[in-house]
């Protein structure tokens, strides 16, 4: 972060605003982007801070041909003091540096690349929506492998970029609607020993198929299923918690555990848990949930709640599953808009906490 190289557009050049109250998910890109090339024969070049730019890259270039490309989803929140918060970006660069690992791409210091950042968001700091849009500025750190060769062979070249645009919220009104799942069992997002544990961008374009059924089919989200058991993985691109009362009337959130490699480990996943056990008023277990666990539930009156937890919409709460021709029926939300409002009273700046890193 000390040698960071930076060239800044002049004001007249730079893009206009869009209007805070229509931000799109990804549709608008802020001024300034970081850059870092690397090659194993040289190591990482001096990181620069650039005007946003299309790249130019040889049509052999792996990325193209063997997915070697994965990412980061994060955010920035400007809190009722104006100042503009992260929350909990060394989570994000340790799950970056584990994405890296799995696809033989190159490490780097997670400290650092926060550090730059933090600079970027400085030098775009009038992107960043104020609190009262209740919008925030979504960040994108990528790192794809560049070398122009053909063969299935770790790539010898990489290119790190981080861009970033303001964001609206998830839910466009006060009103947190719960969703409705597609449970298909021939849909599979992840397996044993496979790379759901890892944020690739080649975990992600073939879920596409599964969503556009579910959307035809009057779904909002698909319930990642797996194994002939019908386990519960994720919901959509989110983790999965699912509150119930026991048979003994104690209370139990519960969500998959990360040992198998199926399960993605969210930075919300783990908050959430932390904030539940900070309340200390029902028992938080990582173990393995089934689709009939589920039925028996609601046929019990046990099932208290089941919600997604991610990047984008914090929480999530669900209001049905489409499974095996039936209907099931999810109790109304209660715990997962406590959590929704805790967790979002510390992304900006409400709640003083130490997952908010305040910039500058």
């Amino acid at each position: 972060a000390s040698d960071l190289i930076v060239h800044t557009l002049p004001e007249e050049k730079r893009a206009p605003k869009p209007a805070w109250d229509k931000l799109l998910f990804g549709h608008h890109c802020s001024d300034h982007m970081i850059k870092v090339r690397w090659t194993k024969a040289d190591g990482w070049d001096t990181p620069t801070i650039v005007p946003v730019h299309n790249f130019s890259m040889h049509p052999y270039s792996k990325v193209f041909h063997y997915a070697q490309e994965l990412f980061e989803g994060m955010k920035a929140y400007r809190g009722p003091d104006k100042r503009i918060r992260l929350f909990r970006p060394d989570m994000n660069m340790k799950r970056m540096r584990q994405s890296a690992a799995r696809l033989c791409l190159p490490d780097f210091d997670g400290d650092e690349l926060i550090e730059i950042m933090k600079q970027l968001l400085q030098i775009d700091e009038s992107w960043v929506p104020p609190i009262e849009t209740n919008a925030s500025m979504y960040i994108r750190p990528t790192l794809m492998g560049t070398e122009p060769t053909l063969g299935v062979q770790p790539s010898n070249e990489a290119m790190l970029f981080v861009v970033m645009g303001p964001v609206g919220p998830y839910f466009s009104t006060s009103q947190v609607k719960p969703v409705s799942l597609m449970a298909n069992p021939k849909y599979v997002r992840a397996w044993p020993g496979g790379s759901g544990d890892s944020k690739l961008g080649s975990n992600y374009a073939p879920t596409l198929k599964a969503q556009q059924e579910a959307l035809k089919r009057g779904h909002q989200q698909v319930l990642w299923l797996y194994g002939d058991d019908h386990q519960l993985t994720e919901i959509g691109t989110m983790n999965i918690f699912l509150f119930s009362k026991r048979r003994d009337g104690t209370l139990e959130l519960a969500t998959p555990p990360l040992t198998e490699g199926l399960i993605l480990p969210g930075v919300t996943r783990f908050s959430l848990m932390d904030l539940a056990r900070s309340y200390g008023e029902f028992d938080i277990v990582e173990r393995v949930i089934r689709m009939q666990e589920v039925e028996d539930l609601i046929a019990e009156g046990r099932l208290l709640e089941i919600f997604g937890a991610g990047t984008a919409c914090v929480v999530s709460p669900i209001g049905e599953i489409g499974f095996e021709g039936k209907t099931l029926t999810i109790p109304p939300p209660k715990l997962s808009l406590r959590l929704l409002k805790e967790l979002t009273d510390i992304q900006y700046g409400l709640k003083p906490h130490p997952w908010s890193v305040v910039v500058g």
